[in-house]
């Protein structure tokens, strides 16, 4: 079973290090370059141009190595699998939506912010109700109506207030990656780690999933998780397909990712999390996103409240780069702080589980 994992890693990569230079064709040929704000830092001028929407490649490298893993290997899609990639392309569609009309018309807007809004409510929405559907023969369905950090704690929140907290994570995680992608290769990086993480998760929690509580050493830390090797299994295409769009997208970048790739990036993100019951531990390992949003947040407020900036320039990436540090010095740096928040997130989730023998 545990083949699965293996084959859609490396499909996903090998899909983007093939796929991606023929988008990157295909998109230059069409003139689709990206736009670049005259207000952000005057060394991303010569970027001006790059072909965007390159979430593409990763999407479709993640869909199709999920289902050729299951061809070779015979088993089933999940629902908890299925649902996952199907938020993801839901939000790579609404921010593909976004970057052409950017393209065609020419500006740094596109979608206009209520329509942009209405879509990810309309695919939020739509997978918090079918997370709730499709129970096991254990009962336990894709999403939990209780909130959870390494498992399921407290009373159930219920459906309705569940779909708000879906929504929040949904939209949280989106914006998060959205406001990280702005040097090249950084987001892509940060995210290939979390996905790391959550194969990691999915594996352990199959292994000790209450549905096997007879041989467990430790049965009371079991976890009632429907399909966690499926969400491992996708979180492995994932992993390999970023890491694959990253050999094209590290700095210089001959590819940007596009909203069509961060907004697909954060609904990932979230629906592993809601579906593996790490609702709150996702804001640990996804730290770099929560630690930019949070820049933005505060310089707003502080701006708004005082007058004043905190920052040079928000989101918090460019306000080293103003600050004289190289983009290529800022990523790795960046990349560091998320492999730490990785390290601290997963240790905290295995001392979720030990601290119950």
């Amino acid at each position: 079973m545990m083949k699965q994992i293996l084959f859609a890693g490396v499909i996903g990569l090998f899909l983007t290090l093939v796929g991606t230079p023929l988008l990157i064709k295909l998109l230059a040929r069409k003139g689709y370059g990206q736009y670049i704000r005259d207000d952000g830092p005057r060394e991303h001028a010569s970027k001006r141009g790059t072909p965007t929407m390159g979430g593409i490649a990763f999407i479709l490298a993640t869909i199709i190595a999920y289902f050729l893993s299951k061809v070779i290997t015979g088993y089933p899609p999940t629902f908890s699998g299925l649902l996952v990639l199907g938020l993801m392309a839901g939000m790579g569609l609404v921010g593909f939506l976004d970057d052409y009309i950017k393209i065609i018309k020419r500006r740094s807007l596109g979608l206009r912010a209520k329509a942009k809004m209405a879509g990810q409510l309309i695919v939020g929405i739509s997978f918090a109700v079918l997370a709730l559907m499709f129970a096991d023969n254990r009962g336990n369905t894709p999403a939990s109506t209780k909130l959870s950090f390494v498992q399921d704690f407290g009373w159930s929140i219920g459906p309705v207030l569940f779909v708000v907290w879906a929504l929040f994570m949904i939209l949280a995680m989106s914006n998060g990656v959205n406001l990280t992608d702005g040097l090249d290769g950084l987001a892509t990086g940060a995210a290939t780690m979390v996905f790391g993480a959550y194969t990691f998760i999915g594996v352990w929690q199959f292994q000790e999933s209450c549905a096997n509580a007879q041989t467990l050493t430790n049965p009371a830390a079991c976890y009632e998780v429907r399909d966690p090797l499926d969400l491992a299994v996708v979180a492995s295409a994932l992993m390999g397909a970023c890491f694959g769009f990253l050999w094209w997208n590290t700095s210089p970048a001959k590819i940007f990712m596009g909203d069509t790739g961060s907004l697909a990036l954060g609904g990932a993100l979230a629906g592993l999390a809601i579906c593996s019951r790490t609702e709150i531990l996702v804001a640990l390992l996804g730290g770099l996103f929560v630690l930019i949003t949070m820049s933005v947040v505060i310089q707003v407020g502080s701006f708004k409240l005082t007058g004043k900036r905190v920052f040079r320039m928000a989101p918090l990436q460019h306000h080293f780069e103003l600050k004289g540090w190289s983009e290529v010095l800022v990523v790795v740096r960046f990349w560091i702080i998320q492999g730490m928040c990785v390290i601290v997130g997963l240790g905290l989730f295995y001392a979720g589980w030990a601290a119950k023998k």
